[in-house]
């Protein structure tokens, strides 16, 4: 059974996603208070961190961004500040998903399976534990969704690597926005144009590569995006 924790100060929240969470064969570990959230991540080992952003002692966005420096643990960033310039932060700190409060625990429901699909950790089949892909200055192993550049292993979150993956099995192939959100977004993540270009330039920063002279993605203008790096 997936293992999710929750940080959220909503008891009455937290009590009933977790009777709900149960019904479908998912088991909830709660933290009402973010300090222990964050022990809980390295004690629990959760397969999906539910992350809301206003506590007391720390809010969320702070809280993502320690883990982020630790971790690429998918998060769900729960929240009623449903603003787009805090979406785009959220994103920016390595968010994978956003749902803004009230919502539907449904709802939830299939975000977290969607993203628990996207990261492989329900099973990876054999053909992906077996796959791992090499470029000049870059290695790309699926099964442990691990990244390696210039013999450095790099953080990414779910979602990040799940791009990079798309775009280097599809070499030389255009992906506009369009088509990215809907390879990232299965059918329940909430994406959109802006959020696209803040995922790649993330992307990007964290694989070391110029905009203007990339090495592995390159921008094609008026079309989207590409990935030119060479198979070894």
């Amino acid at each position: 059974m997936p293992n999710i924790l929750m940080i959220d100060d909503d008891k009455d929240l937290t009590d009933s996603l977790t009777l709900f969470f149960k019904k479908h064969h998912l088991e909830l570990v709660v933290a009402n208070d973010p300090l222990v959230g964050l022990d809980l991540i390295g004690e629990a080992h959760p397969a999906l961190l539910l992350l809301d952003v206003m506590m007391p002692k720390v809010d969320g966005f702070t809280l993502c961004k320690q883990v982020r420096e630790k971790s690429a643990l998918p998060i769900i960033m729960l929240t009623a500040r449903g603003k787009l310039e805090d979406k785009i932060y959220g994103f920016e700190l390595g968010v994978d998903d956003y749902l803004p409060k009230p919502f539907e625990p449904l709802e939830l429901l299939a975000r977290v399976q969607a993203l628990l699909r996207r990261s492989e950790l329900q099973g990876p089949t054999e053909e992906t534990l077996n796959m791992m892909i090499q470029f000049s200055g870059l290695d790309i192993i699926a099964s442990q969704q691990r990244v390696n550049v210039d013999g450095v292993d790099i953080q990414l979150s779910g979602m990040e690597f799940h791009l990079l993956h798309t775009l280097a099995t599809h070499p030389g192939k255009v992906f506009n926005r369009e088509q990215i959100i809907g390879v990232l977004k299965g059918v329940e993540v909430d994406l959109y144009g802006r959020a696209v270009d803040i995922l790649l330039s993330r992307l990007r920063q964290k694989l070391n590569d110029s905009a203007t002279s990339p090495r592995f993605i390159k921008t094609i203008r008026g079309m989207g995006y590409t990935f030119i790096a060479k198979p070894l």
